[in-house]
């Protein structure tokens, strides 16, 4: 796969449109497509790369998986009734104490309302 039929994918998976990417790193109209048949900057690689949140490696062709994840939501964490923090919370291996789950929770808590 080449990197416009990769960046193509990738597009897709977001829903957004070549178009909408160009216009978000300021590309002109049909920069990306030119791609299929000429060869891009290192620079405007990168930066398709980052609004992706892939390697250039992956988009080049040389790292077959990438390194794109999806976000985890972390609202579910602070909801005692669907955590089990004694059984699946830990660090180092070592259960945490009270005090350390309520200040996580807490923690937790204040950034998903940020």
């Amino acid at each position: 796969m080449d990197l416009y039929e990769k960046i193509k994918k990738l597009a897709a998976q977001k829903h957004v449109s070549i178009r909408q990417i160009e216009e978000h790193l300021g590309y002109g109209n049909g920069t990306i497509r030119r791609w299929s048949k000429q060869t891009p900057g290192v620079d405007k690689v990168t930066a398709v790369a980052k609004y992706f949140n892939v390697s250039v490696d992956y988009l080049l062709g040389h790292q077959e998986k990438s390194n794109h994840q999806e976000p985890i939501d972390l609202a579910p964490l602070v909801d005692e009734s669907k955590v089990d923090w004694d059984e699946w919370v830990s660090f180092d291996g070592k259960p945490l104490t009270d005090e350390v789950k309520t200040a996580l929770k807490l923690i937790l808590g204040k950034r998903l309302e940020d």
